[in-house]
Formats: structure tokens, sequence, C-alpha cells
């Protein structure tokens, strides 16, 4: 498998908004199943370091940016934020947090598997109905990480709040 060179950086092989015209309808079910756990009642901010995660392991520069973003308007703190990528190894996530990170990774990175254990640990954070919401999330954003990275769409710009 070739990769691009690392010294260039990629151009989008279909603009983010010429693609998602050709498709409005699968737009629109993404939209509505990213709204979905939101509605259920699932935080925000939750949902968005979950999405800054997956696109991180991913590799999705548009959906990392794009969530980045987001997480900026939720005025998240920006120490979390940075440290995202090694949550593991950082104070700032809850307990919650940290069971919704490490399904994000089981559940992105599927064919590892997802251990009974993991499994028990989650559901002493999520009841039923909101680990079904968070694992709903987690399948919307992979989707859109796979569109995003396939056609390296350019990233939108940063926003700050």
């Amino acid at each position: 498998m070739s990769h691009a060179s690392p010294l260039k950086a990629p151009k989008p092989r279909i603009d983010s908004r010429d693609f998602l015209a050709l498709m409005p309808d699968v737009y629109e079910a993404l939209a509505a199943l990213g709204k979905a756990a939101v509605t259920a009642g699932i935080e925000e901010s939750l949902l968005e370091i979950v999405k800054i995660r997956a696109s991180q392991i991913n590799g999705c520069a548009y959906c990392l940016q794009h969530h980045l973003n987001i997480a900026a308007r939720l005025q998240m703190p920006q120490d979390k934020l940075d440290m995202v990528a090694v949550w593991r190894e950082a104070p700032q996530f809850s307990s919650r947090e940290r069971a919704a990170l490490a399904w994000a990774e089981a559940l992105t990175q599927i064919a590892e598997g997802v251990s009974d254990e993991l499994y028990s640990d989650v559901r002493t954070e999520f009841s039923d109905k909101e680990l079904a919401y968070v694992s709903s999330a987690i399948g919307q954003i992979n989707v859109w990480n796979r569109l995003g990275a396939a056609m390296q769409w350019t990233p939108p710009p940063r926003r700050n709040g």
C-alpha cells in the first residue's frame, strides 16, 4: 500500500459539500443519527470527546477539526481537548468520560473485539439506553471518518469558541 508524500498536503478528491450534495438523503440520515444521542440526553461534551478520539484513530483531519470546533463552541476546556489522544494518562477526564473513550476506541477498532470486561466496566457508567445511544454516536462518527478520510476533505478553519 503506497501513501502520499508526508511533505505534501493532500488535495481533496472531491469537496465535502459537493460529495454530500450527491447523497442528501444519506447526509440527512447521518445528521439525524448524530442528533439522536443529544436528544436522548447524552452530554454533548462527552459526545464531542468521543468523536474527537474516533477521528484521531481514523485519521480524519476534517472530522477532527470539525469536532474540535464544536468543542470550542461548547466552551470545553482546552486542557481536556489537548489530552484526548492520551486520556488514559490525563487526570482531566471523569470516570464516565473514560468509559465513553474506552468504548469509542473499542468500537472504532472493532476488529480487535470488545471484551466482556470492558462492557462490564462501561455498564457501570451507562444505562442500557445510554450505551445504545453512545454506541450509535460512535458508529455515526466512524461513517463520517471513512467518508472524510477517503475523500481527503480539507479540514474546516479552526474556530475558537
